[in-house]
């Protein structure tokens, strides 16, 4: 498999003038590390691996002469663009055995007929060697049946990797796709004529 790589050097400006030069602000920790280290990696690199890998990626971080294996532990978004503003990464053995919460992509969603898939849950809990972790876990649910319910039964994870959740923890249900109904047309009486004057007796 291809590494995925990320760049980082040591920050040494604010993060909004980190962010203004091209560059996210962000953080290194974890077992190989002493210290968290305040970095900087390329938006335009760091934007590319989010989109192909999403927010749980699995990297390989270049600092200084070292090269670390790690993940994505969190991004942090402008609440209002949505662009990143800060990352974290988690840098660990590839043996070393991890808890993750990774995302589970529904495949097959356009192609139910009168179903709709009711998520419940949409990542899954394991425990296994990092470099074992995949980024996402998929389902298909497009040869599913109204009724049908997304368990553990669904995945397919290397058999290193346990999970974690709970053994009756159901992610998703295939549900009846409701028909809007049509509402009664609404008849709109007509104006009644103005009743005649009475006629004032003299």
């Amino acid at each position: 498999m291809e590494e995925t790589i990320l760049n980082a050097v040591t920050r040494t400006m604010q993060p909004k003038q980190c962010r203004e030069a091209g560059f996210t602000p962000g953080v290194l920790y974890g077992d190989s590390v002493t210290n968290a280290i305040t970095v900087q990696f390329e938006t335009a690199t760091l934007k590319k691996v989010i989109a192909t890998h999403g927010s749980n990626a699995k990297v390989w971080v270049n600092y200084g002469d070292n090269k670390k294996f790690g993940f994505i532990k969190e991004v942090q978004r402008n609440p209002v663009s949505a662009k990143v503003i800060h990352i974290d990464v988690f840098l660990v053995s590839q043996d070393h055995e991890v808890k993750m919460q990774i995302p589970i992509t529904f495949e097959g969603r356009d192609s139910l007929d009168n179903m709709i898939l009711q998520i419940h849950k949409s990542e899954i809990e394991v425990f296994g060697k990092a470099a074992l972790m995949p980024e996402t876990v998929v389902v298909d649910v497009s040869s599913m049946a109204l009724g049908d319910t997304i368990t553990a039964q669904n995945f397919t994870l290397d058999n290193q990797i346990k999970i974690t959740d709970s053994e009756n923890e159901v992610y998703g249900i295939m549900a009846p796709l409701r028909e809007l109904e049509e509402e009664p047309e609404t008849v709109v009486p007509e104006a009644a004529a103005p009743e005649a004057e009475a006629e004032i007796k003299s």
